[in-house]
């Protein structure tokens, strides 16, 4: 029989459909190696949003291939169409794989042969699923939206939705095994849509299913939040509180040339109706709003940045993805000159670094000395118990230790709280 060995880089995507493959692979015999210099098949899902991601795939490219001439290397996700790409490894890859060509694989492999072959839509494909207590379940693939800096809609395609029945169905399964998280995927899960079932409405239906299990969702784009659905995210009781969702820069002239359909002040808007929608329904815990921004986009001037800076102070987010604008081959800002300096950018990253730590502080004040459910994870490396509340926020668990905490609830008091994390004692556990 042949091994098989997977690594991911980039977003949670990326990693549902590692998920799949995996499955795909067990499912014809494959079985799971060690580690990557012992996989008769190496299998890279890559990641093509920044540049390191990207080149840490030659690197590990080169490595396994200098170790191992023998090993199969599949190339697949948002690197396996890039022409770009798949010239300057061509020597070192044997089978590129585009995501949707999933199951194509397998025969691929044994016959060692490249040109694309018809295969059923890989959403259809079941995962082995990483974890045992909590999983995504992608309910589409693709994107229209094409800003102007991304590379997804090349890499994906454009969008396109699994039956709400079949969705519902793995999620029905997932709870009958014993899950307590469901983490609903796709590039964009508010452009949903299956016959007359909305994002709103697959959301309320799972929501309905029986069982004590947590919902979350990513990734939102602003322009496609609807006023039904920030009312959804009150009324769901098993929704968590928290939404991400990417503003990416607060210049309104930056935002046009991103291609991002929507204002700085639209972006505001919406958080305040989820604050405000949070507030009404579940008064319990404030709503967690996390978000994406790029820095030194071409053409930002430190004025346009200081917009920016506006809104992260005015918008006081718990978490934020900061990363500095990094060409990618084939969009439409791969055109545009690449005019803000290295050292500028990472001068304004460290500018909202700074504001994210502030703000995050003061919001995790809140639970200090409160007793919030905590979905308990597993342990780190000092041994210690964490898990994530269910505005996200990851919590160091004090005191007695307790066996076989894993993938259960758990009430903790938080006693303590820094930038991005909180600390607490477990008083009390349940299934």
């Amino acid at each position: 029989m042949l091994t098989y060995y997977i690594i991911t880089f980039g977003c949670q995507m990326n990693k549902a459909d590692s998920e799949r493959l995996s499955f795909y692979l067990e499912k014809n015999n494959f079985i799971l190696a060690e580690n990557q210099f012992r996989a008769d098949v190496l299998i890279v899902t890559t990641c093509g949003i920044r540049q390191s991601a990207e080149n840490r795939v030659y690197s590990l490219v080169h490595q396994v291939k200098k170790k191992n001439p023998k090993t199969i290397v599949v190339i697949t996700g948002c690197l396996s169409e890039r022409k770009d790409v798949r010239s300057r490894i061509k020597n070192k890859v044997d089978i590129w794989l585009p995501i949707k060509e999933l199951t194509s694989l397998v025969p691929k492999i044994k016959n060692k042969i490249s040109n694309p072959l018809i295969a059923k839509d890989y959403l259809s494909v079941a995962p082995k699923y990483e974890s045992a207590f909590s999983a995504y379940v992608p309910i589409g693939n693709g994107c229209n939206n094409f800003c102007s800096y991304c590379v997804v809609p090349y890499a994906r395609g454009r969008e396109k939705y699994r039956p709400a029945s079949e969705i519902i169905k793995e999620v029905r399964g997932l709870i009958k095994n014993g899950y307590k998280e469901v983490i609903l995927i796709a590039q964009n899960v508010n452009s949903y849509h299956s016959g007359s079932i909305d994002f709103t409405r697959l959301l309320a239906r799972v929501n309905d299913l029986p069982g004590d299990f947590w919902i979350r969702f990513v990734s939102s784009h602003p322009k496609d939040i609807s006023p039904k659905l920030i009312e959804a995210l009150g009324r769901c009781s098993k929704v968590c509180e928290h939404v991400h969702f990417a503003l990416q820069s607060g210049d309104d002239e930056i935002l046009r040339n991103m291609n991002r359909q929507y204002t700085a002040a639209h972006f505001q808007n919406l958080v305040k109706k989820i604050r405000s929608v949070g507030r009404k329904y579940k008064p319990g815990l404030p709503m967690a709003i996390t978000t994406d921004v790029i820095v030194g986009f071409p053409g930002e001037t430190r004025k346009q940045f200081l917009n920016t800076v506006k809104v992260f102070k005015a918008t006081k987010f718990d978490m934020a993805y900061i990363s500095q604008y990094s060409p990618r081959y084939g969009t439409a800002s791969y055109q545009m000159k690449d005019d803000v300096s290295k050292v500028e950018k990472k001068r304004r990253e460290n500018v909202l670094t700074k504001i994210l730590s502030q703000t995050a502080r003061v919001n995790n004040k809140y639970y200090l000395k409160k007793i919030v459910p905590v979905l308990i994870e597993g342990r780190n490396r000092q041994g210690e118990w964490y898990g994530k509340t269910r505005t996200y926020k990851l919590v160091r668990i004090t005191g007695t230790p307790v066996n076989n905490l894993a993938g259960s609830f758990g009430l903790v008091k938080i006693n303590k709280v820094r930038d991005l994390s909180l600390e607490g004692n477990i008083i009390a556990q349940y299934e």
